[in-house]
């Protein structure tokens, strides 16, 4: 491609011609400023932040949406250019709850970090900020206005990305805000709370509901036995909060992190992804063999869940009737545990630590309240156990490695890769083959269905049947999918669908910022996980074994489909969720 010649603060650069301004400068590792900008997202141009000089030209042009011509001379940090852009800055500002000590984002904030960088040490406009209610009509998502800068970030994700469409632009001109239909809470709109339009929030505008004095209550409380559990995409991230390089893998300090807090037992989610894939996995085979519905589709995101019970209800019996493993993992232990170890259900807390926002929503979901309590207690966040983390004052640099406890604490590398898109289904595969063909299957990484591309298919010889599979990530990427199926055009016996882009390591609840490029380390880092487990297939699980002997008898037997299987709710009719 023919390359243009430009010249940005003296320094001569040769780029594509449909390079921008900020594209070019950064090659040039010149930082211009920028506020809506996103790199996974498409050029906005709202907030101006990034303004920049074009000799011979009038005014300021914005860096991100202004395209390089030849022999383009272009100034990035003047005095001009420097004084317009604290101006622009402190016109958000004015509209801004600067309330930043009690901010959820402090610390994290690109708008407080801008404000820094561009020397604001006042500001000198009069506020405007107006008086609007905070929402927290739903279990996982708080909306707070006052502190929306109008960057149009959650706006694209959730439509674009999505496919949701649960907020959008309100009115215009300066009274513009961005708000569900009719400023409506999200709990009366099909938000599927996967918690997208946090992880591109600059500012603290959009947040989880935090949970974690609940955590420090129940740990405090001596009449409860406190149990947490750990999902699998929260090991390979959580250290990002703490500085550590993208990836670094922290299971063992997590876990010493939380004996030493005052938790009662520390066990794995991993163990009951092993036992999802045995019930799934049994599931599917049982389907094929009896003609049951197919494509059958997996049944583990709850914002997916509720993406399919809102817009498409007519194909939830295509759905795996297996609960995530969150619940599995909480329905077990107020059951199984709770008999080997003399405890009563009630006496006991069950606390999920989860990538995910929606998890929150799940747990309080009314098929998951059996015997007058629920199976899960308390949901939080990576984030939230950064907090908890910092709260504490415990290093957890410094900690030393300690295991999980048993028996609901041992799990194979095929549970950790649930925690990236394509991980279900690669998972599923390994158990399916050897369950079928009772051989041993040699190659058991399906590096085609890995990465954060959207849509992925494959056919697995299993015995004499070609099982083909599709994965998809991202709900957008979710509804190609379930059209084809309502068109009687989707080809497939196995589809595995992750809500968020990239799957649980890009969850809601995870370390912002979480970008593409952030992303893929992550997911380097799960399948390193796989790698280094000396078992790395679900059925291999010793525990699992001796939960099916001691107690639940068989797969898909009467126990098993009492606890760890659930039904679904045709949301369409009502948006209004009541048990939100």
């Amino acid at each position: 491609m023919d390359k243009i010649s430009i010249i940005i603060d003296g320094k001569k650069v040769s780029v594509p011609p449909d390079t921008t301004i900020l594209e070019a400068a950064r090659k040039t590792q010149i930082n211009i400023p920028t506020l809506c900008y996103h790199p996974d997202q498409n050029v906005k141009g709202n907030c101006r932040v990034c303004i920049v000089e074009i000799a011979g030209a009038n005014g300021f042009a914005a860096a991100c949406c202004t395209t390089v011509k030849e022999g383009m001379e272009i100034k990035t940090n003047t005095i001009r250019i420097r004084e317009a852009r604290q101006m622009v800055l402190n016109l958000i500002l004015a509209n801004h709850n600067s309330q930043c000590l009690s901010c959820k984002r402090n610390g994290n904030c690109e708008l407080q970090t801008l404000s820094q960088e561009l020397n604001i040490e006042e500001e000198f406009l009069d506020k405007v900020v107006d008086l609007l209610p905070i929402d927290q009509s739903n279990f996982s998502i708080v909306r707070d206005q006052t502190k929306c800068i109008k960057c149009g970030r959650c706006i694209e994700v959730c439509n674009d990305v999505q496919g949701v469409g649960a907020i959008y632009n309100v009115n215009r001109s300066c009274d513009m805000k961005i708000a569900p239909a009719y400023e409506k809470g999200l709990s009366e709109v099909p938000c599927v709370y996967c918690g997208q339009c946090i992880n591109v929030c600059p500012v603290g505008a959009i947040y989880e509901k935090e949970d974690t004095k609940e955590v420090w209550r129940a740990l405090e409380d001596p009449n409860k036995h406190v149990v947490v559990q750990i999902a699998p995409a929260v090991r390979v991230v959580l250290g990002e909060e703490f500085g550590m390089e993208t990836g670094s893998i922290v299971t063992g300090k997590i876990v010493s992190f939380l004996k030493r807090i005052g938790f009662d037992k520390v066990f794995d989610t991993n163990f009951t992804a092993d036992l999802t894939i045995i019930e799934e996995g049994n599931e599917l085979l049982h389907r094929i063999k009896s003609g049951g519905k197919l494509p059958m589709l997996t049944s583990c995101s709850p914002g997916w869940i509720r993406y399919i019970e809102f817009f498409y209800p007519e194909l939830l019996q295509h759905l795996s009737t297996c609960k995530s493993p969150q619940q599995m993992f909480g329905a077990l232990v107020k059951s199984y545990y709770a008999e080997k170890m003399g405890l009563k259900p009630e006496d006991i807390v069950v606390v999920s630590i989860m990538p995910c926002t929606a998890k929150k929503t799940e747990a309080k979901r009314e098929e998951m309240h059996l015997n007058d309590y629920y199976d899960v207690d308390i949901v939080i966040t990576t984030r939230e156990l950064a907090k908890m983390v910092r709260e504490s004052r415990i290093q957890l640099r410094e900690l030393e490695e300690e295991d999980f406890d048993v028996p609901l604490g041992l799990s194979t590398g095929a549970a950790a890769v649930f925690g990236a898109t394509g991980g279900v289904m690669e998972a599923a595969l390994r158990t399916v083959y050897e369950v079928v063909t009772g051989d041993e299957l040699d190659k058991i990484d399906f590096k085609n269905l890995r990465g954060i591309a959207g849509f992925k298919e494959a056919t697995i010889p299993v015995g004499d049947l070609d099982v083909n599979v599709a994965v998809a990530n991202g709900l957008k990427n979710a509804k190609i999918l379930l059209d084809l199926i309502k068109e009687g055009k989707a080809n497939y016996h196995f589809i595995e669908i992750m809500c968020c882009p990239g799957g649980c390591i890009g969850g809601g609840g995870q370390p912002i910022p979480a970008t593409n490029s952030i992303k893929e380390k992550r997911i380097e880092a799960i399948y390193q996980v796989d790698l280094q487990s000396e078992l790395r297939k679900s059925h291999q699980n010793p525990a699992i074994k001796e939960l099916y002997e001691e107690f639940l008898i068989e797969p898909l037997g009467e126990k098993s489909h009492k606890l760890l299987h659930t039904h679904y709710i045709d949301r369409s009719k009502n948006n209004k969720d009541k048990r939100d």
